[in-house]
């Protein structure tokens, strides 16, 4: 498996290594959101919305999960076109005690205005034999939403928020420490503790990432890489997260792909895949 050169900075930095006092537990809880939802369209393109194709990815999602890793419970943020918001979102993974955060979305690129003619105007300058007559082009701007662009990327958190991470951390110590109540604010070794989780947490969220693409290359999907972005949505929760972006609504053969059974499946698959191979790292086991 390659890793991506975000990872290599915590290897070099002595901080990838989950603290002596975690919990050695297997990845048995994993939270599915699926991006957006009631009036929160998210991204459109030419025929669907954001949200719809999240929830769809999602639940199939969930379906691969259940059928296939027996002994993992899956948790929706939504399974209905409804908006839970960004703080129920962290507290049903939170409550939880998950092992990890998934969260699907679908990609999208700006507006852009293309300038075209549309005709001409005549206008006149000067007076008595200094009249002269002018032909001049007339143009208007055309709006567009569709794009070449195309691919997956898998997003982490990025450290503006490691703050927020750092206090999700803190407050839920107890699932993820051997010893309850190890985690005294009073103690100033605990602050060093939290730091070492959030960066850990970090560190395994890149390997869970790269392990995602890795499945969507397989597949023949472009690979545009796991980078790092500072997303609210990965902050509030204590466990390591990504966030997927699926493809592109704002290219049209995308969007089909991203409608059709086929490819809302195929999608899916991979990100199974690559939870399942993330899982089996975890555990020791050979193989994905």
């Amino acid at each position: 498996m390659r890793f991506h050169k975000i990872l290599i900075v915590f290897v070099f930095l002595g901080l990838f290594q989950i603290p002596a006092q975690s919990k050695a537990r297997k990845i048995t809880k994993v939270v599915l959101d699926a991006g957006h939802g009631g009036t929160d369209n998210g991204a459109r393109g030419a025929n669907s919305n954001e949200k719809d194709l999240t929830l769809s990815i999602i639940l199939k999602l969930g379906k691969l999960i259940n059928d296939s890793l027996k002994d993992v419970s899956i948790f929706y943020t939504r399974t209905t076109d409804e908006y839970p918001s960004l703080k129920e979102r962290h507290e049903i993974a939170n409550r939880a005690a998950a092992d990890l955060f998934v969260s699907v979305h679908i990609n999208s690129t700006p507006f852009w205005y293309e300038r075209i003619q549309t005709g001409t105007r005549t206008y006149t300058t000067g007076r008595g034999r200094h009249k002269r007559t002018h032909t001049a082009p007339v143009y208007k701007s055309i709006k567009h939403h569709t794009t070449t662009v195309q691919g997956v990327e898998t997003l982490v958190l990025g450290s503006i928020r490691n703050n927020q991470k750092s206090k999700a951390v803190g407050e839920y110590g107890d699932a993820i420490v051997d010893e309850p109540g190890l985690l005294n604010e009073n103690d100033p070794q605990t602050a060093i503790i939290i730091a070492q989780y959030t960066q850990a947490f970090l560190g395994k969220s890149v390997e869970l990432g790269t392990y995602i693409q890795d499945a969507f290359g397989a597949e023949g999907r472009r690979d545009l890489g796991v980078k790092q972005q500072s997303l609210e949505i990965l902050a509030g929760s204590y466990m390591p997260g990504v966030l997927v972006e699926c493809g592109f609504i704002t290219n049209p053969e995308e969007e089909d792909y991203m409608n059709s059974e086929k490819g809302q499946w195929e999608i899916a698959k991979a990100i199974f895949r690559g939870i399942r191979a993330y899982k089996s790292s975890m555990e020791g086991k050979p193989g994905n």
